[in-house]
Parts: C-alpha cells; structure tokens; sequence
C-alpha cells in the first residue's frame, strides 16, 4: 500500500478560521465586501509597519497590476523585470500593454542581480527609453540586495514595485519584506506561508494609494448615486468570506514561519555531509527569510553524478512532491523574444536546483520519510 502524499506546500489551518468564516455567514456578510476585510487589513498594516496601508484584492497578481497602473505605466512604457520569477509577477505589464525589460539573478539571494540591473536601464535611457518601473521579488522568501537596489533605483527616479508574495514576515535589517519599495506586494493562494485560499494585497505607503487601488479594484465606481465610470477598473476586491480565513491565518503566522524556518534547518543537517547540494539560506544577520520553500543546488560534478533530476524522481518514487526552480522568463516561449540583460545565473539556477517539501504543517513522520529517500539515493 503506497504511503500519503508529502506535499510541497500545502494548507495549513490554524483552527480560528471557522470562527471568522461562520460569523461572516451569521451575519449574511459573503458579498465581496465586510467586516473581516477591514479587519483582515488592519493585521496586515499592523504587522507589516512603516505606517503601512493595505488593500486587501483578489490575488498578488491583481496587486501588481494596480501597481504598476497607479506608477503610470502604460502601453508601450518599458518595466524591468526580475527574469528569475513566477509569471504572476510579469504577466500584469503585458496586460497594459508593457515591454518587460528581463533581467538576471545574482548568486546569492538568487534574485535581482545589481549590476544586471544597472546595465539594463543606462542602456534603454541610452536607446531614449527610460523605465517606468522596476519589478524586483523575494525570491522564496529570500530578500533580494535591497540596499543596492534601492539606492539606484532611487538615484534614477524609477519607482519600484516589491514583489513580496512569497516573502511574508521575511526581514532585511528588522525590517518587513513589502515595505521597502514605492508599492509592496503579498499573495496568500494556496501554497503561500498563510493563505485566503486565493487572494493577495497591496502594500501602499499612504492612504491615498491605497484608496485608489481599492477604487480600481471595484471597477472604478464614480461617486454617483447611479453606476457611472470615468476610467477603466477592475473586479478585484477580496470577498469578505476569503478575509476571514486570512483572520484566522494571521493568528498563526509567525508560528509557520518557525516552522518554515525549522524545515530550512532540517535540510541543512541533510546535506552538511553531503558534497555538491548547497541549501539556499541567509549570508548575514541582517536578512531573516521565512524559507517559505527550502530549495537546493546540485552540483552533479561533486555528487558522484547525481543530478536535481535524480533527486526529484527519487523524491517522487517514494511520492514526496519536489519542484525544479522557477523557468526564468526569458526563456519561457512568451518572453523569449524582450530584451534580457546579465548572464547565465538564473538559467544555472533553473536547470540544477530544486525545491523541496517545506510545508509548517509537515510532520516527523513526513521528515523520516525525507530524510530517508534522501539518504537512500545518496549512499548507492
């Protein structure tokens, strides 16, 4: 009889959600707004700080294309883009009819690399083109070189839109991931360290933004006792009944964390003996991530041969569920043909490196089983 399925990255209740859920039911408040996502924002302002503004929408991807609308972009503008992510990230530009300008990944933190980065816009200002933002991410929960990012950023008046989705409660210097940037960015779909079974939220800097971005997001309704629109909006709010569960998650947030975190350290153990597998983790005390997915490199060179491929396939015959990196933008099919700056760093990245189950609510049991066809493939 084959064994459970240990997952990536799924669900994990913390018990309080029914209570916000059922009141929202109680009370007949399902419609998109209510209570809990008042409620559900104000934790968030709370907990992320820097006088934070949250508007709570109906996935990270909505978030980043109110974003990158209220930032001014348009059709034809030019965004830098973060190669090394998620299409959630990227495919907002192309709705407004953007060019994503592609960028490559420093080996560190596997994020924006800064000289990439400087490269490419001092050679689209050259070409007469500035950029209107940039798109820079938390890859994994790892903060990117905010300092270095910031500064030039700041120096070539680009707003930057932080893509924070997979980097909720992770710090730089004590401070939260989401609030660096001109807009911040969080997800909480199914597989995030909380989540509202979808849905995400824009981190804004002043209330301002912030009602502007829920006046887009609720299709862009006139003050008008009749339905009357001046500009184009969009069904983006999150309903009232996803805020609950969002309630209820916040109550065990940091608890995940840990428990992320914990997963990070168990697969360090694994591998300190282990030539040839790297596990991404932080450089200095100054970045804390959440290690939302615990991910490693394979270097077949020093592993007697055994690739990420080998591990995946190992890992899968004994059904535990890992995931290659991210494909990097540039070379997906409906970017391959945009302008990308840097080298081969993300596409090193992408082709040996490999996630593994990361999940707060795994088990010892589901760590035996790890730790088990890990060691199996390694010791033949």
């Amino acid at each position: 009889m084959s064994q459970d399925k240990i997952w990536l990255s799924s669900p994990h209740m913390g018990g309080a959600e029914r209570g916000f859920v059922k009141e929202a039911f109680d009370t007949n408040w399902v419609a998109p707004l209510g209570p809990n996502v008042t409620g559900f924002e104000k934790d968030l302002e709370s907990y992320q700080g820097q006088d934070s503004h949250v508007a709570a929408l109906s996935s990270g991807t909505a978030a980043i294309h109110l974003a990158l609308v209220q930032a001014g972009v348009g059709s034809g503008d030019e965004v830098i883009c973060q190669s090394f992510t998620f299409c959630g990230t990227t495919n907002p530009v192309l709705y407004l009819g953007a060019i994503p300008i592609m960028v490559d990944s420093e080996e560190q933190t596997w994020n924006m690399c800064p000289q990439a980065l400087m490269q490419a816009v001092e050679d689209r200002i050259a070409n007469g083109k500035k950029p209107k933002a940039i798109l820079a991410v938390h890859l994994y929960g790892m903060p990117y070189m905010v300092d270095e990012i910031h500064a030039f950023a700041k120096a070539k008046q680009i707003p930057i839109i932080e893509d924070s989705a997979e980097a909720l409660g992770s710090t730089y210097k004590g401070q939260k991931c989401g609030t660096f940037g001109d807009y911040g960015i969080l997800s909480f779909n199914g597989n995030k360290i909380i989540t509202t079974s979808g849905g995400g939220a824009m981190v804004c800097k002043t209330k301002e933004v912030k009602d502007k971005a829920i006046f887009l997001a609720t299709q862009a309704r006139d003050a008008a006792p009749h339905y009357q629109h001046s500009e184009v909006g969009y069904n983006y709010r999150m309903s009232n009944v996803s805020a609950g569960i969002g309630r209820g998650q916040m109550e065990v947030l940091d608890k995940h964390i840990d428990l992320r975190r914990a997963m990070n350290a168990f697969y360090q153990d694994i591998f300190k003996n282990i030539e040839g597998i790297e596990v991404l983790k932080e450089q200095d005390d100054t970045v804390r991530s959440n290690h939302w997915l615990s991910a490693i490199l394979v270097d077949a060179s020093k592993t007697g041969g055994i690739t990420r491929e080998d591990i995946r396939l190992a890992l899968e015959k004994d059904n535990i569920e890992s995931r290659p990196l991210w494909k990097p933008m540039h070379m997906q099919p409906l970017y391959k043909d945009y302008p990308y700056y840097g080298n081969k760093v993300c596409e090193t990245l992408f082709k040996n490196g490999l996630c593994l189950p990361s999940g707060s609510n795994l088990t010892d049991a589901d760590r035996d089983r790890i730790s088990v066809s890990i060691k199996t493939l390694f010791s033949k």
